[in-house]
């Protein structure tokens, strides 16, 4: 564990900012354009285009990470449902597969206290709740299924992708478009999370714990689920092209 941790510590930092990025940019145009005194939110009243926005943004930095060299050297997973989901195929030992999630909630519970410290008070107001997703007006059970259902099709749709010879240069486009997509129709009902280790670090932070369980189970159940079918049913396969070792040049 040691030897892994001195070999490939630079890949676990670049999980940890990758993951905080993605917190800091999400957090801050957040309160920019939910808070009411914020003169975004003024001059955007509609709430539908103020979700586009943050959709399209969010969306674009999910892409351009994946297509980065490191994006590309670690698998750009800054998620511990994406990382158990490629150690249980095999693409990552599970030594790199526990600093992986190490770094993961690392980053985010110090992103979001920093986010706290640097934006006050306005990213605690109930319109922006310190960037925290929890179960919309429908509820709980409402929430684990849609959390479910876009994690599953987040991996099975990246899947597809990383092992087609015709669509593996569009992995990050898709990943950005279905992040985008949720954010601007799902997020009403489960915040939009897929990720444990975001919702976490948000939660610890606002101290709203509110069905915390869900966006821990749905997305590692959701994306364990997507692997078992897509290695079970080759017909979503592209059998001339080999799968793609994701994390190959940081188990070297």
């Amino acid at each position: 564990m040691f030897d892994t941790l001195k070999r490939h510590w630079p890949e676990y930092l670049f999980e940890a900012i990758g993951l905080a990025l993605f917190m800091i940019f999400a957090g801050g145009l957040t309160t920019l354009l939910e808070h009411p005194d914020s003169p975004v939110h003024i001059a955007l009243p509609s709430k539908m285009l103020r979700h586009v926005l943050l959709g399209l943004v969010m969306g674009t930095y999910i892409a351009l990470l994946i297509y980065s060299p490191w994006g590309r050297r670690t698998g750009a997973h800054i998620n511990p449902a994406v990382t158990i989901a490629f150690w249980r195929m095999g693409k990552i030992s599970q030594a790199d597969a526990i600093f992986y999630i190490i770094a993961q909630f690392v980053g985010a519970l110090i992103t979001a206290r920093l986010l706290l410290f640097a934006i006050g008070d306005a990213f605690g107001h109930p319109d922006v709740k310190y960037g925290a997703t929890t179960p919309g007006p429908a509820g709980a059970l409402v929430a684990f299924v849609a959390e479910f259902a876009i994690s599953f099709l987040l991996l099975f749709a990246i899947l597809v992708a990383i092992n087609s010879t015709r669509l593996k240069k569009l992995d990050g486009l898709f990943g950005g478009i279905l992040i985008a997509l949720y954010l601007i129709f799902e997020a009403p009902l489960s915040g939009m999370s897929l990720n444990p280790a975001r919702t976490f670090g948000s939660a610890m932070t606002a101290h709203k714990f509110d069905g915390l369980w869900l966006y821990f189970v749905a997305p590692v159940l959701a994306m364990l689920l997507a692997v078992e079918l897509y290695s079970r049913f080759p017909f979503f396969r592209d059998m001339d092209a080999p799968p793609v070792p994701m994390e190959k040049e940081a188990q070297e």
